[in-house]
């Protein structure tokens, strides 16, 4: 019996793991829709700050409600890279492009972000993908770049461009802080790098702050409470600790059902137009990174 009980552990562990992991996607694909609403009525910038912000608060506090241990000294560079990845860069990009691109269209764009993840992964962590790897990596971005250029390019270059900027950095992020929660746990990697960009983000968020918030509707308050503490906080609880559990390469694969859920979301909340060129991209891009991340090792 115990011998039968110690072989289904890492099973459940698994399990647990694609479970967490799913939780986080679910979570992580309302951000983008949550950020159209409030971007319309906060300053961008603004609004970058203030959500890390909230969430540095909610940090601190449970970091210090479970008494956690400080990260060793050479960890920190690791968490400033995460804190810049998706605590500043990524909330700041998106924001920026969504003034100029509805959140239908961005999310085609974060159909790239497990490719992303991947190639910092092989930057990072020094692994060798098979060629085939990079034949799948080069036809998604020839998709995703393909279908920017067939909305025009006087449709908003800029937002386009913001929005792979975005990519990337929330690629390094989510590849730099995979690495280190093998080391440093799950959830305390986001708790620690929110933890550490507090102190700036308070101070730009007094500084930016508008002078009055009376034009503020209800919807934006309620986004601006979802990307502070389900997707800059609540949302890597589950991803981190689902990583960890069930194994980055595995787990990180679960990203790819994002931009269906964000879609999803555009359309039934937003009511965007989420057209079949939108879902076909979307789709195509999905096939080329499960191909890319089958061939990653």
């Amino acid at each position: 019996m115990e011998r039968t009980s110690n072989l289904a552990q890492p099973a459940l562990e698994k399990t647990s793991g694609w479970i967490n992991g799913f939780i986080g996607v679910l979570i992580f694909s309302g951000s983008l829709p949550a950020t159209r609403v409030a971007v319309l009525e906060f300053d961008p910038v603004f609004l970058t700050v203030v959500r890390a912000a909230i969430a540095g608060v909610v940090a601190l506090a449970l970091l210090g409600l479970f008494r956690e241990r400080r990260p060793a000294r050479h960890q920190w560079l690791s968490l400033f890279i995460v804190a810049m990845g998706v605590v500043f860069g990524f909330p700041l990009l998106t924001a920026l492009a969504l003034q100029h691109v509805t959140s239908a269209h961005s999310i085609v764009f974060v159909g790239l972000l497990p490719l992303a993840t991947a190639i910092f992964g092989v930057l990072r962590g020094g692994e060798r993908p098979r060629p085939v790897f990079w034949i799948f990596s080069i036809l998604g971005s020839a998709l995703v770049v393909g279908f920017a250029l067939s909305q025009g390019l006087s449709a908003s270059p800029t937002g386009d461009l913001l929005m792979l900027a975005a990519i990337v950095a929330c690629g390094l992020g989510y590849a730099e802080g995979a690495k280190l929660s093998r080391t440093l746990g799950g959830w305390q990697v986001i708790c620690w790098a929110l933890v550490m960009s507090l102190p700036l983000m308070a101070l730009l968020s007094l500084w930016l702050a508008p002078a009055s918030f009376s034009h503020i509707s209800l919807s934006a308050w309620l986004c601006l409470a979802y990307v502070s503490l389900f997707s800059m906080l609540i949302g890597f609880v589950f991803w981190y600790r689902g990583l960890a559990q069930g194994g980055i390469a595995a787990v990180g694969q679960l990203q790819l059902l994002q931009p269906f859920f964000g879609l999803a979301l555009a359309a039934t909340l937003l009511h965007e137009h989420v057209s079949l060129g939108m879902l076909a991209v979307t789709l195509g891009v999905i096939l080329c990174v499960a191909g890319a991340k089958k061939f990653a090792k």
